[in-house]
């Protein structure tokens, strides 16, 4: 195990620990839709994005309490995203990290529910953070952008679900890199800009932070894309080698495997002299990067 992952798996133990305090359970039927919640969201994962807030955060010496509910809230939001994601009517996956997807482990309608009561719950959480009222005014306006239809991850997943590989795209790596910037870009660079917020960078650190969040992003997918065609279904825990039967245009779609690694390996070492100016503060950053194109779920 390298040092990153030992790190992001410390990391993940203390978060789930943190986590759990935000169910408390009980037998009332209406505590259904909850209990679904609480299966997604404690049902395994490595953490990336809110490990992301948390070390954005710490380049401007914001403490691991003070950044908490912003994480949290935003590993809720991504949650709801898996949940629906996993749906009959998107890509109606039965395996999520390994375990039963929401609605196989429930049912449909309660799956629905549980995505959109983390959704909501993720907003409550943020509001309750312990920093001034105007951050949490732009923090929350900012996560329901990161999320939304206009320029967010539903956007994303529009273009995903209704752009077939088949067919022909004159700018078809300006259209994969508009959807994965979206789909998968916005919950990655709003980790960074929300670490930023909370530590009062200034707007050039700021602008600095999201170009590293959307090369991360594209990189992030591209392995994705890859894992589905190279990866094992143990070790990732979902469901492989959909993409290509659902036609999904991607990297690795236009170009093929060793070709769309190449792309990323250079989005990555481009990312990594983005925050060169940060020194050994940002050295979690790197080897996070770096992690994202070696790993293998």
């Amino acid at each position: 195990m390298t040092d990153i992952q030992t790190l992001l798996s410390q990391y993940a133990k203390e978060f789930n620990q943190r986590l759990e305090s935000c169910f408390r359970l009980n037998n009332a039927p209406e505590q259904r839709a909850l209990e679904a919640m609480r299966y997604s969201l404690m049902n395994g994962g490595k953490r990336l994005r809110p490990f992301l807030l948390h070390q954005t955060a710490s380049l401007f010496d914001v403490s691991y309490e003070t950044a908490l509910p912003v994480a949290v809230s935003l590993e809720m939001l991504h949650t709801y995203s898996l949940i629906h994601d996993d749906l009959p009517a998107m890509d109606n996956d039965d395996l999520r990290r390994g375990k039963p997807t929401c609605h196989k482990a429930y049912d449909e309608a309660t799956a629905i529910l549980a995505g959109d009561g983390l959704l909501t719950y993720a907003f409550e959480v943020l509001n309750k953070a312990h920093i001034t009222d105007a951050k949490k005014v732009e923090l929350t306006l900012m996560l329901a952008q990161a999320a939304g239809a206009k320029e967010g991850m539903i956007a994303g997943q529009v273009l995903d679900l209704y752009t077939d590989s088949h067919e022909l795209h004159a700018n078809a790596e300006e259209i994969i890199k508009h959807t994965e910037e979206l789909k998968t870009g916005c919950l990655l660079r709003y980790p960074c800009e929300a670490g930023a917020v909370l530590g009062n960078a200034s707007e050039d650190e700021k602008k600095l932070l999201i170009k590293f969040s959307r090369n991360l992003g594209i990189a992030f997918q591209i392995t994705d894309d890859i894992l589905d065609i190279k990866g094992d279904e143990k070790v990732v825990g979902k469901t492989l080698k959909k993409d290509k039967a659902q036609h999904k245009l991607n990297f690795v779609s236009i170009y093929g495997v060793d070709k769309a690694y190449e792309i990323a390996s250079g989005l990555i070492e481009e990312a990594e002299s983005m925050i060169a100016t940060f020194g050994q503060k940002a050295d979690n950053l790197k080897n996070l990067s770096r992690y994202f194109l070696t790993r293998n779920c």
